[in-house]
């Protein structure tokens, strides 16, 4: 793939963005998603991660089995505010 391929399309980021991260030392999935913020936008890191990981295995010459997969915090998807508030619906 080529550098301006958009690898992040939540945060935008493009997979020469990532391999630089890579270059400056940043070896790490949760690494590069606090620094870029890749895998925090609406889809959760679902479409980047995997490509994510695939660049850092390549660089590193480490196994995909090696490379940690960042920690998802629920919701992953959209919620009601007023289910957090406890609002009661049946009135």
């Amino acid at each position: 793939m080529d550098d301006k391929t958009i690898v992040c399309r939540c945060e935008d980021l493009t997979l020469g963005e990532v391999r630089e991260l890579i270059k400056e030392g940043f070896t790490s999935l949760d690494e590069i998603k606090r620094i870029s913020r890749c895998g925090m936008g609406p889809c959760q890191g679902k479409t980047c991660s995997q490509i994510i990981a695939r660049e850092i295995a390549a660089a590193t010459g480490r196994s995909m089995e090696e490379i940690l997969l960042p920690t998802h915090r629920p919701p992953v998807g959209g919620i009601k505010l007023g289910e957090l508030v406890g609002e009661d619906h049946e009135k």
